[in-house]
């Protein structure tokens, strides 16, 4: 398994598909945060937080990370190295979680240079040190479980397809339900009776909640399931590939 996942950061890196994303996703948020103004602009808000990082950080990876998952299966199925792979003395889950880990590592190494955004802010702040540090940590967590989610929706879109850009348009679209979705729901009239089960099946309200500091275990249930979930389903549909 370790060999499958340095192929695919190999991959990753010699296509230069990984140091674009890393590198847009800094740019999105940089910009932002320190150039542009507005309600997201550090400075201007003159106060010691990285809390506009992690507003915009799900809405930028929700367009990224399809775009880093879309060929992880759908690539290997179109030009028919995904029949030579499954015959590999790997199980299937051990094929999946290759790529899923790889896919979860791009993401984490785009995540990494943000720590001199916390830096900044932390000798910014008046008194030097004068941060949230408990929700600033339980952002990052947050962030990090979320784009976990994100990468084994990604994953799934790309095996069931074996054209990248339907993959990258199934991923972002489920990401983009998952993530807001059931809030929407939950102010429909019909739901308002179960308003709060809807706005807990999302990922924004366990991903708010990790943000005040505070890691619940039912947060992490959820983030965790949902990652099953996904991968499972993916487990399901190469499976049916050999029912064929």
């Amino acid at each position: 398994m370790l060999n499958l996942l340095k192929k695919e950061l190999n991959g990753f890196f010699s296509s230069l598909i990984g140091y674009i994303v890393i590198i847009v996703f800094l740019l999105a948020n940089g910009i932002f945060l320190w150039f542009f103004p507005g309600q997201f602009n550090i400075i201007e808000n003159s106060y010691a937080s990285l809390d506009s990082l992690f507003i915009l950080s799900p809405w930028v990876f929700l367009f990224l990370v399809p775009a880093i998952t879309m060929r992880l299966f759908a690539d290997e199925k179109k030009s028919g190295t995904i029949e030579f792979l499954l015959t590999k003395p790997f199980t299937d889950i051990q094929i999946i979680l290759a790529k899923y880990f790889a896919g979860l590592l791009l993401v984490l190494f785009s995540l990494l240079p943000t720590l001199i955004y916390f830096l900044s802010i932390y000798l910014l702040a008046n008194p030097i040190g004068n941060v949230d540090l408990g929700g600033t940590w339980g952002s990052y967590f947050g962030l990090f479980f979320l784009s976990a989610i994100y990468v084994s929706i990604g994953i799934f879109a790309s095996s069931i397809t074996e054209n990248q850009i339907i993959a990258f348009l199934i991923a972002m679209i489920l990401s983009f339900f998952l993530y807001i979705g059931f809030e929407s729901i939950s102010s429909i009239p019909f739901f308002e009776i179960i308003s709060d089960i809807v706005i807990n099946l999302g990922i924004n309200e366990h991903y708010k909640s990790m943000s005040r500091g505070v890691i619940d275990f039912r947060d992490l249930i959820y983030f965790i399931s949902v990652i099953f979930l996904f991968l499972y389903s993916t487990k399901t549909v190469l499976e049916s590939r050999k029912w064929r």
